[in-house]
């Protein structure tokens, strides 16, 4: 294709315009399509390897099913690319996907009516997909239901509830299997290894067919071959073995070449036709068609940039600090050499979470589960039972998909378990699936937890140290991206559980802060001081529970106005607990919330970008701060009069 060529890819409106093209054409529009993934991720960082390895499946999907009537719902939606250029979404709409004005990294049923259901976490398409076919069968309408799940999904709790709901459920329900053997890190357990067994068969799908094509020669062979798929699967596999699928009776098919459109198209025209429920399973290459993405799928699975011609990522400017989740890594590691009850557990996340230097240091105390978030916190639980000291690394917003586990089975049991929670605050290009703006509200509630938010990188070793001599659960969350550059002492301390830091002494406002908004706080007192002669004080919350009320409440004995600043919704937040603290101590001192609102906070090119939205910015806060004060000097004006 020459240079000035036009690309197909720019005439595609919609999946109307896919279903039009010629069969010849497609390994051209599939080439563009990598292309252009390759172009604008390399510029603006995204979900590289999951979209190249889902291309040729994508546009199979829209050549034989037509949405928005036909419901793609599609897992996690790492690899929603593609769908997305296919259904009228290319130009440069995408080309600023993940920052602001762009499309959403993930679907988006708000972006498009083709985003037949929203994804951020895996393993939700199966039970969502088998609740829209249930619905279509109760509403008597015949349209087709697609669940797209990766090999990863399956590692997930909620998938195999969804299979076990499937036959009971409907009739009709097709569900691809997207094989690359990768989640972010390479994906573990025995449904991997099963898997496995199955992508490397040469004869199991062969033989299915051939007992299949001979009872449909024969008179009443449709009933005859069921009657056979039915005795097949209730005599445990007499002459041959079934799939895991065919177990929770699903047909399966497979596994077939996820990169070949002819086979791809004719095997879901196959299941389209089918009125059982039918699994196909496509083997993939996570990266396909970028040589750095095949060769390393893990760091390629999601980067902030890249060089399309070397593959070399962009690496962060020298001189910038490390980043927490690299903090916390060396200090497991440092922990776990000292304490052989130290253990770290993480849900397919090793690099994410910085558990990957544990993994190579001191193996036998890293335990990887897979996306499996529940298990990770029972496991833990277990663990403690027996005097092990087991350290959960989990997203801040993963953490969610464990509460029960949390509450059931870690926090009513006190037991010693801590958690790490990585990404607190906002993952700005991600967007609502991925900010972990709910954890304290979430936590705050429960019995027996020590919550806490470190003001940098040392604070953070201190408090990893304390939760780890503590006798019960512990949570420390902490942000995306480079830590203060705070250096780290030689010997961590013990801190005082329940005691905050008094870091600027004030008498007429006192600014309690956790966390990044610290550096914020103190720019608002400097600013006060200077500009309108208030004397500010500054204090790092540090606990959240159990919260400082002695010296909250000693604070509010002689200072006009308390300000909270945390890095998290109100609704039910760090502000709450000031305000619930001050209540029942009868305290009448004015306080005023600063944090994100009650609402879904968008995806965006950058923190700061979403701060100026939402009012979070220096100047929107030093100004709520300054308002506030002068509302309540003019209300003691009106008092005296």
């Amino acid at each position: 294709m020459s240079q000035t060529a036009a690309r197909i890819l720019d005439s595609i409106r919609g999946p109307a315009d896919v279903k039009a093209l010629e069969a010849s054409r497609l390994p051209q529009l599939a080439e563009e399509i990598r292309q252009e993934i390759i172009s604008v991720t390399a510029r603006q960082g995204g979900h590289v390897g999951p979209n190249l390895g889902v291309v040729e499946l994508s546009i199979a999907l829209h050549r034989v099913f037509n949405t928005p009537a036909d419901s793609l719902v599609f897992d996690v939606a790492h690899q929603g690319y593609v769908h997305k250029l296919l259904t009228g979404r290319g130009g440069d709409f995408f080309g600023k996907v993940r920052h602001s004005g762009g499309a959403s990294g993930f679907l988006y049923r708000a972006e498009s009516e083709h985003d037949a259901f929203g994804a951020g976490h895996a393993g939700t398409a199966l039970s969502a997909a088998l609740g829209m076919a249930t619905a279509r069968d109760l509403r008597g309408t015949g349209e087709h239901v697609v669940a797209v799940c990766g090999d990863a999904a399956f590692t997930c709790g909620i998938t195999f509830e969804a299979l076990n709901n499937v036959v009971t459920s409907t009739k009709r329900l097709i569900v691809v299997l997207n094989d690359n053997q990768w989640s972010i890190a390479r994906n573990v357990g025995a449904m991997a290894k099963n898997l496995n067994r199955l992508s490397t068969s040469q004869t199991y799908n062969r033989i299915h067919h051939d007992l299949e094509k001979f009872f449909m020669g024969l008179p009443h062979g449709h009933e005859m071959n069921q009657i056979w798929v039915k005795w097949k699967r209730e005599t445990k596999d007499f002459f041959v073995n079934s799939s895991l699928f065919e177990k929770f009776g699903l047909r399966y098919i497979g596994p077939i070449d996820g990169h070949n459109l002819e086979e791809l198209q004719k095997n879901l025209e196959f299941a389209r036709q089918c009125d059982v429920p039918v699994l196909i399973h496509v083997i993939t290459m996570k990266g396909k068609g970028l040589d750095a993405a095949q060769n390393s799928p893990e760091k390629f699975h999601g980067v902030g940039g890249f060089d399309p011609a070397t593959g070399e990522v962009v690496r962060s400017k020298p001189g910038t600090p490390p980043a927490y989740q690299d903090v916390f890594g060396q200090a497991m590691v440092r922990f776990a050499k000292a304490d052989p009850r130290v253990v770290g557990i993480t849900a397919a996340m090793p690099p994410g979470t910085g558990l990957n230097k544990l993994a190579a240091e001191v193996p036998r105390q890293f335990f990887d589960v897979g996306i499996a978030e529940e298990h990770a916190v029972l496991f833990a639980a277990g663990m403690a039972t027996k005097g092990l000291r087991p350290v959960c690394a989990i997203y801040s917003t993963f953490l969610q998909r464990a509460y029960d586990q949390i509450i059931h089975d870690v926090a009513l049991q006190n037991l010693p378990v801590t958690f790490c929670m990585d990404r607190a605050g906002l993952s700005p290009n991600d967007g609502p699936t991925h900010h972990g703006l709910f954890d304290i509200a979430y936590l705050r509630c429960v019995p027996n937890v020590t919550l806490m938010q470190p003001k940098d990188e040392d604070e953070l070793v201190d408090m990893l140290h304390t939760s780890l001599e503590l006798g019960g659960p512990a949570f420390i969350r902490y942000p995306r991206g480079p830590a203060p550059g705070v250096r780290l002492k030689d010997r961590p301390q013990l801190l005082e559980v329940g005691h905050a830091e008094v870091l600027r002494e004030g008498s007429n406002i006192v600014l309690w802060a956790l966390g990044p908004m610290i550096a914020d706080a103190f720019a608002i007192a400097e600013r006060l001081q200077a500009e309108e002669n208030l004397s500010v004080g500054v204090v790092n919350a540090r606990f959240i529970r159990p919260l400082d009320r002695t010296l909250l409440l000693s604070q509010a004995a002689v200072v006009p106005l308390i300000v909270t600043l945390e890095d998290h919704v109100l609704a039910g937040g760090f502000g709450s607990c000031v305000l619930e603290a001050l209540q029942e101590a009868d305290c009448p001192t004015a306080v005023e919330r600063i944090g994100w609102p009650d609402r879904f906070v968008e995806h965006g090119s950058n923190v700061e970008i979403l701060r100026e939205a939402y009012g979070l910015s220096h100047e929107a806060m030093y100004r709520r701060v300054l308002e506030r004060w002068r509302n309540l000097r003019e209300q003691r004006v009106e008092a005296d009069v």
